[in-house]
């Protein structure tokens, strides 16, 4: 007998980061600033995610590249981890991640890596609370999920593990 799973993931799409609410297009203002503060002489792609917690604070961090694959970072976790490692206890709202590609001189579409959407899903399942990602896409466009669920449907728990008294 075979059964069918359905999985169903809604991500808004808009034309134009001027269409997103003010405090989202801040969010993907600093990602995109981020984008500076790459490491990636390998790759020549430099990645930057903002993070908004729910006091307001807005943490960032870009990728970080290292010759010895894979012992390089994406900004998605650099961003995460250092907000878990010096925000103990604050809640994670929204994040925004944008990819810029110095050769071609242009913003380029960021999708996070399976890596950095489990890191993410792990911190959306910590909090209990949704995580919104907000994407920067190719001509402008910008995708926008109100879950990292969304980009992660059969995400991997701790109850996979046989954990109990976990966060998931």
């Amino acid at each position: 007998m075979i059964n069918t799973l359905t999985i169903r993931t809604v991500i808004n799409v808009y034309d134009h980061a001027n269409e997103l609410p003010a405090d989202e297009q801040e969010l993907l203002v600093k990602a995109k600033a981020a984008c500076a503060s790459a490491y990636a002489p390998y790759s020549g792609f430099h990645v930057g995610a903002a993070i908004l917690l729910d006091d307001g604070t807005i943490v960032t961090g870009s990728n970080q590249e290292n010759l010895a694959y894979p012992s390089g970072l994406c900004a998605e976790r650099t961003a995460i981890y250092y907000t878990g490692a010096n925000y103990a206890g604050r809640i994670i709202k929204k994040i925004a991640v944008a990819a810029y590609k110095p050769a071609a001189a242009q913003f380029m579409p960021a999708n996070p890596c399976g890596a950095c959407r489990q890191a993410m899903v792990e911190y959306e399942n910590k909090q209990e609370q949704q995580i919104k990602i907000i994407l920067a896409g190719e001509n402008d466009k910008i995708y926008v999920a109100d879950s990292i669920e969304a980009l992660l449907p059969l995400q991997f728990k701790a109850k996979h593990l046989g954990i109990v008294n976990s966060p998931q």
